[in-house]
């Protein structure tokens, strides 16, 4: 865990096992120590024994980066299925809640570390048909404002990263019409690659960042600064 620059040790989470062996391939072929750990993070079950099954294999937690989350379904808010609202805020709101409550309880007790929650540009304003998205990444953004305040003075550092379109996750079930428009839309003409975002992320976990909290980070190549 020690570095986020390199020499870390890493543990990878993800609800289904085969989400986690690509990413943990590429993390072994950097010589990087890694565990996988099955989490479904609406589950405080399972984050409790994701954020306890690191430490007790690493002795520690020094940063965490909070970023499982779903899409749902598109639609229009008078037709969106309460179910289906429910599910998005689980995951992506309540589940950033819970990674939060059992790193920070570590982190507080070592009195050091660094959480960055992956909250969106849609949480910046409006998005249209994915009203649940947008309303889960606006809370994180309040949650983190929260979080980080409340742990400021305690050694322990909170902060958000919000990039607009990536190639890479959620962007590959996008219709193709939207991504486009949206690409479009964006002033450097492309979307994000994901070592675009992960770049902010080991950023705000860094040292370079120590005077940095309570903050999100916009990553959309312009799409918000419109």
């Amino acid at each position: 865990m020690p570095s986020p620059n390199g020499g870390a040790a890493v543990v990878v989470a993800d609800v289904v096992a085969g989400g986690l062996e690509e990413t943990a391939r590429l993390i072994a072929g950097m010589d990087e120590r890694c565990l996988q750990v099955v989490t479904d993070v609406s589950k405080e079950a399972d984050v409790r024994h994701m954020v306890a099954t690191a430490v007790d294999t690493f002795g520690r937690l020094d940063y965490a980066s909070n970023n499982a989350g779903i899409e749902g379904p598109r639609s229009v808010v008078s037709e969106l299925d309460l179910a289906g609202w429910e599910r998005v805020l689980a995951v992506n709101l309540t589940g950033t809640f819970l990674c939060m409550r059992h790193e920070l309880r570590q982190m507080l007790r070592q009195g050091a570390g660094a959480i960055v929650n992956m909250a969106s540009a849609a949480g910046l304003g409006a998005a249209p048909d994915l009203s649940a998205y947008a309303t889960s990444k606006s809370g994180v953004i309040g949650l983190t404002r929260t979080a980080a305040v409340e742990v400021a003075a305690l050694g322990v550092r909170v902060n958000a990263v919000a990039p607009g379109l990536v190639d890479a996750g959620l962007t590959d079930r996008v219709p193709p019409e939207f991504k486009e428009a949206l690409t479009s839309a964006t002033p450097i003409g492309r979307m994000a690659a994901a070592k675009e975002i992960a770049a902010a992320v080991l950023w705000l976990c860094s040292e370079q960042a120590s005077y940095v909290l309570g903050q999100t980070l916009t990553v959309d190549g312009g799409l918000t600064a419109r």
